[in-house]
């Protein structure tokens, strides 16, 4: 961002050299803020916490009435009984959310590194509460500039829609009239949305720069510095002929789970919701500790299903221990010498391995 910014005040594209690949958007945020930039990261972390604290708060209070109205009509069998959720566990569950995400180690890293994945994070709770309250209009809005910022929350239009439509208490039936009307309504604020905001970004550079510079950047996968991600390591040791055939193989892992997760979750669109984002930091091609926080974030809603995960032990040492490897080996390689890259993607692929 910084270089950037460098070339912008010289009267030069900033799309010009090979470093930066934001959008425009953040370019000429930080045009204004660059000297409050701690300050930034801070507010968009805490900004970040109170939607999904809303957003969750939202969530419940619908589960509940839910759950009250299944009661009274004796729907559940009575060895459920143990999984309902009562008002005072229900209660903190949006302050756990809250918390888990400002005090996860993976946040501060991320605010401290002033990465701009904080600021996707906050585009994204507020998409996610948007849709928590039932606004079709700021949820597209939402989820449009999310998506404008980083692609890959394309893949949340299938989860909001299920939940808008269940808000509505419209079935999701491919024969009802009023399932396509609705869909094609959310579609077209969704897609107006994104050509609004990626025709702002024309005026503003006065150029289409930005499309392969953050895009093409972002799917072709040209820059193989290490990070936490799948993609570096593979296209470093690959034969150049056989990349473009592996590149979208890779990309198609985070979309191609989107239709069979939307007919087996169509009636827990929230749940799918929270997968979908965990699918998309494991395979996006530049993921950051960031992006795990934020759907990390979630895991206290679920809290009643815990007694049901296996291994729970174990994959929490695994992501300890890899989150304290990273720097270590990192360390050794690029400074110490006495380490190469199988060392560290092989704690990458463990770290991921744990996360699926």
């Amino acid at each position: 961002v910084v270089e950037g910014l460098s070339l912008l005040d010289l009267g030069v594209s900033p799309y010009s050299g090979a470093v930066f690949h934001e959008t425009p958007l953040i370019i000429y945020l930080f045009h204004f803020l660059i000297e409050y930039a701690e300050l930034v990261f801070m507010i968009t972390d805490v900004l970040t916490a109170v939607a999904l604290y809303l957003a969750i708060q939202d969530f419940n209070r619908v589960v509940f009435k839910k759950q009250k109205l299944l009661i009274e009509l004796d729907k559940y069998a009575p060895d459920v009984a143990e999984l309902i959720r009562t008002p005072m566990e229900m209660h903190y569950i949006p302050l756990k959310v809250a918390l888990f995400y400002l005090l996860n180690p993976y946040t501060v890293m991320s605010c401290v590194a002033k990465s701009t994945c904080a600021i996707n994070n906050t585009v994204i709770s507020f998409f996610i509460l948007a849709t928590m309250k039932g606004s079709a209009f700021l949820s597209a809005v939402f989820l449009a500039l999310a998506t404008y910022q980083s692609l890959y929350p394309l893949t949340l239009f299938a989860p909001a829609l299920l939940y808008l439509l269940q808000r509505q208490f419209i079935p999701v039936k491919l024969k009802s009239k009023s399932f396509w009307l609705y869909t094609m309504q959310y579609a077209s604020l969704y897609l107006c949305s994104l050509v609004v905001i990626i025709c702002l970004s024309f005026f503003l550079l006065n150029s289409w720069d930005f499309i392969p510079s953050v895009y093409g950047f972002i799917l072709s996968v040209p820059d193989l510095t290490p990070n936490i991600g799948l993609f570096w390591y593979f296209f470093a040791e690959m034969f150049e002929h056989f990349s473009l055939f592996f590149v979208c193989v890779f990309q198609i892992n985070v979309f191609f789970y989107t239709i069979p997760l939307a007919i087996k979750l169509k009636e827990h669109p929230v749940f799918f919701m929270f997968v979908q984002i965990a699918i998309i930091s494991i395979f996006k091609s530049y993921p950051t500790v960031g992006d795990v926080a934020l759907y990390m974030a979630f895991l206290p809603v679920w809290n009643h299903l815990y007694r049901f995960l296996r291994n729970i032990f174990i994959l929490s040492c695994v992501l300890i221990v890899c989150s304290v490897l990273f720097p270590v080996l990192w360390h050794l390689w690029i400074y110490a010498g006495s380490a190469n890259s199988n060392f560290y993607y092989a704690i990458t692929l463990t770290f991921n391995i744990g996360q699926v």
